[in-house]
């Protein structure tokens, strides 16, 4: 009875700052993708909150199957929050939604009718691993996109907060699929998830969410430095952007393969972190990848714009820029550019 009582306790406190939080952030970062989705993980967490009981194999009651489903359906928003996060030129597909919805069907059918017909512990297993499936896509994406991040708070909370979330939800499901149900082994997974939110919830507090949430069009601004200083720092700064900016100019080394931000630092002289500090906060970007880009379309467009190149192959020319293939070559330049590589070309031919 204690025990029940402690787990009751827990689960309402979770719901409580899950719904603070997501009410936080519609309202500070509403017009936001990340802040979005990073709402709806909220919200689908306290869902899970109120449902979820460790290898429970009892009958589904009707109101508690869609709550069940939208706690399934959340590791998929976990897995969109975190490519907004930290790829902040990802975009919501139609298929995205597609995605999210046959997991939470799945989830709503396999509670009302595949369990009840079979076995309870299959059916269980089977949505568990599609969890962990979604965690694990999430963690290798977040890792992998990790070194091009120059936003230096956003790249120490990134561990922080995906870590958490994942080791709970990987934890949940290797305990749903191994362990059968207790109270124990509820009021346990209960009182993990509170720490969890907890520490989620003071990180956000300490983090300045503009770090995490940008707004697209938003510069990162320069670090004030005190008075007898700042004149000292600008001039040395702005040295080290120069010869950063000739690297880019004269020896195009943004053509290079696998060119990452180390080999810039190595170029230059100094601390790989003293780059991306400069790289954000002296140019405006906040992706190492973007940065490159940006240098590459330049090319690219004037190689476009150039009528003596005007039978030159569009996968040539992005060839050369250093991109590997068309299809990144593509979505990048009509991101920056508004228009394709073949439209901005035949824009230019007529205005010739």
């Amino acid at each position: 009875m204690l025990l029940s009582t402690i787990d009751i306790a827990l689960r309402g406190a979770i719901v409580a700052l899950l719904l603070v939080l997501a009410a936080s952030l519609f309202r500070g970062f509403g017009t936001v993708l990340a802040g979005r989705l990073a709402a709806a993980f909220a919200l689908g967490s306290a869902a899970h909150a109120v449902s979820y009981s460790i290898g429970w194999t009892s009958p589904v009651s009707l109101p508690y199957a869609p709550l069940i489903a939208l706690s399934t359906g959340n590791v998929v928003v976990f897995w969109l929050f975190t490519r907004a996060l930290f790829d902040e030129a990802f975009r919501l597909r139609w298929w995205h939604a597609l995605i999210w919805g046959a997991v939470t069907a799945f989830s709503f059918v396999n509670c009302m009718w595949i369990a009840p017909a079979s076995s309870a512990r299959v059916a269980i297993v089977a949505v568990n691993l599609v969890a962990l499936g979604f965690i694990a896509l999430a963690v290798v994406q977040t890792i992998a996109s990790w070194p091009a991040d120059l936003v230096e708070r956003r790249r120490g909370v990134r561990g922080f907060i995906i870590g958490a979330a994942a080791l709970y939800g990987g934890m949940n499901a290797v305990l749903q699929i191994f362990l059968p149900g207790s109270e124990v082994v509820n009021t346990v997974n209960s009182a993990v998830l509170a720490v969890v939110v907890a520490a989620i919830c003071y990180a956000m507090l300490r983090v300045d969410g503009a770090d995490l949430f940008p707004v697209a069009s938003q510069v990162a601004p320069a670090t004030i430095a005190p008075a007898q200083t700042a004149a000292a720092e600008d001039a040395h700064d702005q040295k080290l952007v120069d010869a950063l900016m000739r690297l880019m100019a004269d020896e195009r080394i943004y053509r290079h393969d696998n060119i990452t931000i180390g080999t810039l630092a190595t170029k230059l002289g100094i601390p790989e972190y003293r780059l991306r500090r400069l790289i954000n906060q002296r140019l405006g970007y906040r992706n190492f990848n973007v940065f490159l880009n940006n240098h590459r379309i330049e090319e690219a467009k004037a190689a476009l714009s150039d009528p003596t190149q005007a039978e030159v192959p569009v996968i040539t020319i992005a060839m050369d820029a250093g991109f590997q293939s068309l299809g990144p070559f593509n979505r990048a330049f009509k991101a920056i550019t508004g228009v394709t590589p073949t439209e901005y070309r035949r824009q230019n031919a007529s205005v010739a």
